[in-house]
């Protein structure tokens, strides 16, 4: 039975060849860019044409939310939660003439997520700190890759709990996540991909942001964009 093949060399079996020809490795790393962005473009399109209806609903119901005076709490581990801070960040300074929105990463706070860590688990670093914000008609944002990660699924839990509206981001076929039949909008990136997962999540939750801030327009919640 032939060895296992290297995380690197089964993304770039080319660089592991053992040719010298220098045209031809230049060649297969230019065809293997072309092969990465059409599978990026290609399951974009696929989440949009599955999920485009379902997007829009789930923008109307955090605008809807967001009118009534939520707040918006987002959740990740690793690469997911630095996206978590970026879709904080996203709704509460756009820029330009977009409405700012009341937004909290739950990982940004170092001494809350150590301190809870040590004292109880890692799995309580959202939910506790749910439990402690939180409130019915609040917006919970939790993202994964995996859609498996225990504090993710209790936050959730905890969010479901106190009449939060919960909007989730997953990857594979969701995992937990979609067995838990509680989160509201749920969106999976089918693919097996970490990094085909957490850029469609990217393109997702910017559509979502673009998108609420149109339905908030529609309700009158915000003044249109300033011509240039």
């Amino acid at each position: 039975m032939s060895a296992p093949e290297e995380p690197m060399e089964s993304l770039y079996p080319f660089l592991y060849s053992g040719g010298t020809d220098l045209d031809a490795v230049l060649t297969a790393v230019r065809q293997s860019t072309v092969d990465k962005a059409n599978e990026i473009v290609a399951l974009r399109q696929s989440v949009l044409e599955r999920d485009g209806d379902r997007m829009a609903a789930c923008a109307q119901a955090m605008a809807a939310a967001f009118d009534g005076g939520a707040r918006l709490f987002t959740f990740g581990n690793g690469g997911s939660s630095t996206d978590a801070q970026d879709v904080a960040a996203l709704f509460l300074n756009p820029g330009g003439a977009a409405r700012p929105l009341p937004a909290f990463a739950l990982t940004a706070d170092v001494a809350v997520v150590t301190a809870l860590s040590n004292d109880i688990g890692f799995e309580v670093v959202f939910s506790r700190q749910l439990a402690a914000s939180g409130r019915s008609g609040d917006i919970a944002f939790g993202l994964s890759t995996s859609g498996n990660s225990r504090n993710l699924i209790a936050g959730f839990q905890e969010a479901d709990r106190r009449g939060m509206i919960t909007v989730g981001l997953a990857g594979y076929d969701g995992g937990q996540m979609a067995e838990l039949g509680t989160i509201d909008h749920l969106f999976v990136v089918p693919s097996s991909s970490v990094h085909r997962i957490q850029e469609a999540q990217t393109t997702v939750y910017h559509a979502l942001w673009e998108l609420t801030q149109g339905a908030l327009r529609r309700r009158g919640a915000v003044p249109p964009p300033r011509s240039s």
